[in-house]
């Protein structure tokens, strides 16, 4: 995620809400918590490196032992396996954002929460008052 961008809908947000409307309430998450410790994480990540050592190891494969290829050739192998591997990271990535935003709607709906923000241990945006809902985001992303 994009910090810069995250900080500014965070300060938008407590800005409307304090402004606003009293009763809002405001929850948060360690998102990197949820990514070292979600059991669907863990799986999709595992997944990702296996499809990557796999894309790894086909281009070694193919590409091992043909010294007659020029340099355009390696060239091209390479960035086309970098391709391969930049569409893997994408995929996953994106599944593992899929679920959170799910996951994240589900508990604010729930709870009656307006707005969720991150808020990880070594980035903390806020120190009192939010509602933390990380591991409820962990046992519900198996």
């Amino acid at each position: 995620m994009n910090i810069k961008k995250l900080a500014a809908t965070a300060l938008l947000a407590v800005s409307v809400l304090m402004t606003g409307c009293g009763d809002a309430k405001i929850g948060a998450i360690d998102v990197t918590k949820v990514m070292d410790e979600a059991p669907r994480v863990k799986t999709l990540m595992t997944e990702a490196e296996a499809k990557a050592k796999e894309a790894q190891e086909n281009y070694e494969k193919e590409y091992a032992n043909k010294p007659d290829l020029t340099e355009a050739d390696v060239q091209k192998a390479q960035a086309d396996l970098q391709r391969k591997l930049i569409g893997i990271n994408q995929a996953y990535t994106a599944q593992i954002k899929n679920r959170l935003d799910v996951v994240l709607e589900e508990i604010a709906r729930e709870k009656n929460i307006d707005v969720v923000i991150s808020n990880a241990a070594e980035d903390k945006m806020i120190f009192h008052g939010a509602i933390d809902v990380t591991d409820e985001v962990i046992k519900k992303m198996q």
